[in-house]
């Protein structure tokens, strides 16, 4: 039997998903990527414990195939964004085909603290700099990391149209928002991909990843392995795992991919022994037993 754990991963084997196809600049994308969250430090703040390992990380993912990292600038704050210039830009004002997909409009108070500001004149700065330490000239993919209860939808839906006018951002999704916030949105501009809270255990956005497919639209789903029990080898993922010679969170990665084609996981992870096993989710097939029984886990 393969044992996806230890074999090559193959993220071509997840698929593609071309984001905003209908538009004249189309992006496509396998479905498989990589979330920059973890390679900061504790509480996503501050440098990573590790900062050589970091870099490895970054490079090892796009040699395995990862073409679509998501990052924000809220991650370190900024640590995130620095870390993937440093590893990964061409120096020729790009990334190649990667394509780096960065978020604004949380601030920082320390670690593991977060508040959603979305002035215009904030949001605004966000981009700005975000192409400044990202080394670009247009960010491929932006998204508004929260909706600041705050502030008028108008005005900061507004000034994201201005800034994709204006050629700042080619691309503009939005997190964790509702069905009726996307459709708010898309007044001003086309909403791309949406990233909320989503894993085999916790579908509260069922509503919205259905909206989703029915519109073509990515759906990023953050926190995709769900907590440590749930892919814990004697979680309720190890049997299933056991089974088809994989380990469970690649169970929780296959079963992502499979249940919708706009699917698009972005595991995150400091540490090069689970990014490879990570990145060997695309490889996995779950059969329909599998599929029946992880479906029932949210019941």
């Amino acid at each position: 039997m393969l044992n996806r754990a230890m074999s090559t991963p193959v993220i071509a084997a997840s698929g593609t998903f071309t984001l905003a196809p209908a538009s004249t600049e189309p992006l496509t994308i396998h479905r498989l990527g990589f979330g920059a969250m973890r390679i900061t430090g504790p509480g996503i703040w501050d440098e990573p414990a590790d900062h050589d390992t970091a870099i490895a990380v970054l490079r090892r993912a796009v040699e395995l195939g990862v073409d679509f990292i998501d990052t924000a600038d809220s991650y370190g704050p900024e640590v995130s964004e620095d870390l993937i210039r440093e590893a990964l830009h061409d120096g020729k004002g790009g990334y190649g085909d990667v394509i780096i997909a960065t978020k604004g409009g949380l601030t920082r108070q320390g670690p593991d603290q977060w508040a959603a500001v979305g002035r215009p004149e904030y949001l605004r700065q966000c981009v700005q700099l975000s192409l400044r330490r990202l080394g670009v000239d247009r960010i491929d993919l932006w998204q508004l990391h929260r909706i600041d209860p705050q502030v008028p939808t108008d005005d900061q839906f507004g000034v994201i149209k201005d800034m994709q006018a204006e050629g700042l951002i080619r691309h503009v999704g939005l997190s964790e928002v509702s069905v009726e916030e996307v459709e708010a949105a898309q007044k001003y501009f086309d909403v791309v991909s949406v990233q909320n809270l989503y894993n085999v255990a916790n579908r509260a956005s069922e509503k919205l990843l259905a909206y989703a497919t029915a519109n073509n639209i990515g759906f990023i789903p953050w926190f995709p392995l769900g907590n440590r029990e749930l892919v814990a080898t004697d979680g309720p993922l190890g049997a299933i795992a056991a089974r088809l010679g994989c380990t469970p969170s690649q169970v929780a990665l296959a079963w992502l991919l499979q249940h919708s084609p706009v699917m698009l996981p972005i595991p995150g992870t400091g540490s090069l022994d689970h990014l490879n096993e990570n990145c060997g989710g695309a490889e996995v097939e779950l059969d329909a037993a599998a599929v029946t029984e992880l479906n029932a886990l949210a019941s």
